[in-house]
């Protein structure tokens, strides 16, 4: 790990704890050089994933695809960013307990919605609402009343 004042290439840990997730560790650095410290953070990635898109194709498995669908549907809701890793973290559990190299862009969307609706149903129905573009008034509002 580079030092992010001098750039210096040797660091050495001096703590590490298991974040409050339970799914990342956080580490704290100092230097060798300039004694500078900083601390970082370590989670696990999802490697050799393929995604199959609707139309057949396959692509690799994007944490950022996933986080930027959920910042949208949790636009000015209210969360903290620990609490918004620690579902982007829980999402990515899900997968991995499949134990597969291949999972569908629906069963992605499946496993989000299923912990977005009790992460924050706001947010749940705005997800939704783009991922099961809905037809009319009256699908919307079926999904609205099962969620109650």
């Amino acid at each position: 790990m580079h030092c992010p004042v001098c750039n210096h290439e040797d660091t050495k840990v001096i703590d590490t704890r298991l974040a409050a997730d339970g799914a990342s560790v956080r580490r704290r650095r100092e230097c060798v050089s300039c004694e500078y410290r900083f601390s970082t953070h370590e989670e696990v990635e999802l490697l050799d994933l393929r995604v199959v898109k609707r139309d057949g194709n396959r692509e690799a498995y994007s944490r950022e695809k996933v986080a930027a669908g959920l910042k949208r549907a949790l636009e000015k809701r209210s969360h903290t960013e620990a609490e918004f890793r620690a579902l982007v973290n829980a999402i990515e559990r899900d997968i991995q307990r499949l134990a597969s190299n291949e999972i569908t862009s629906m069963h992605i969307g499946d496993i989000v919605m299923d912990r977005l609706k009790s992460f924050d149903q706001v947010a749940y129905i705005r997800f939704a609402s783009v991922y099961r573009s809905f037809e009319d008034v009256k699908s919307f509002k079926k999904e609205i009343e099962d969620l109650k």
